[in-house]
């Protein structure tokens, strides 16, 4: 995957990510299943201008939903959090 813009899908603003945010200086991203840390990680440094130190990620599979008699399944996604350097830090409610 070389094109960075469709790495991150959408920041996750979840309960648990906040108390990441505060307590360890980590963020909390959708990203594409198909990308990898490396692409996670520039994609997060050039868009918005911070240095990461870490990058750890997580594939989920989606949920069998069932309604009535037919079922479906939900789409598959990864999530990855990401670790800033000291003192770098996201506003992740005034990004335009």
């Amino acid at each position: 995957m070389k094109d960075l813009s469709k790495v991150i899908k959408r920041p996750m603003i979840t309960e648990e990510g906040g108390t990441m945010r505060e307590e360890h200086n980590q963020y909390l991203f959708e990203v594409a299943p198909e990308a990898n840390k490396h692409e996670i990680r520039q994609a997060v440094e050039h868009f918005f201008g911070v240095k990461v130190t870490q990058v750890r990620t997580m594939n989920y599979r989606g949920k069998i939903k069932r309604m009535g008699r037919f079922s479906g399944k939900r789409a598959d996604w990864k999530k990855a959090v990401v670790t800033l350097a000291e003192g770098e830090t996201i506003d992740l409610f005034n990004i335009v």
